[in-house]
């Protein structure tokens, strides 16, 4: 069952993908309706539905915290580029994932990309490297906040 739901959420965005970049052309929307199964038939071989669902207060707990954290970063990150004496102590930092390599710690560092002043350099399965603009900063404490929040977006599906 979670097969058929995942094929059939991810088929529907593939063709609205689809619709909104080509158009609603009864043509348009046969060829995208093909596209769309095809897409969907990859992306369940090269990443089968997983056992997990996402919580939705969770997720956009998550997102609000994601467009604050980037305003106030990206505010820091210009404020310290534009001062003359350039505040910046660039550094390495590892921080101890606790999330299991694969999908959801690769999800976690892009996330994590995305938020100035910090880029994941690294993996070694243990713990993720990340280069920093300024180490003096609780970078490793402010990840464990966001690790917090993305590891809240999941819940584990219970058997029947």
């Amino acid at each position: 069952m979670a097969y058929v739901r995942a094929a059939a959420i991810r088929g529907a965005c593939y063709l609205a993908f689809w619709i909104v970049l080509i158009g609603t052309a009864p043509s348009d929307v046969a060829a995208g309706m093909l596209t769309a199964a095809a897409a969907t038939w990859v992306s369940l071989r090269l990443v089968p539905s997983a056992p997990d669902r996402v919580r939705p207060t969770a997720l956009v707990r998550l997102a609000a915290h994601f467009v604050w954290q980037s305003v106030v970063a990206g505010w820091d990150v210009a404020k310290r580029a534009l001062d003359p004496r350039l505040p910046l102590a660039p550094g390495f930092v590892d921080y101890p994932c606790g999330i299991a390599p694969g999908l959801m710690r690769n999800a976690f560092a892009s996330l994590t990309s995305l938020m100035p002043g910090t880029v994941p350099v690294a993996d070694d399965g243990k713990s993720l490297r990340y280069h920093c603009l300024d180490v003096s900063q609780p970078v490793v404490e402010s990840l464990g906040t966001e690790e917090a929040l993305v590891a809240s977006t999941l819940e584990p599906r219970v058997p029947r």
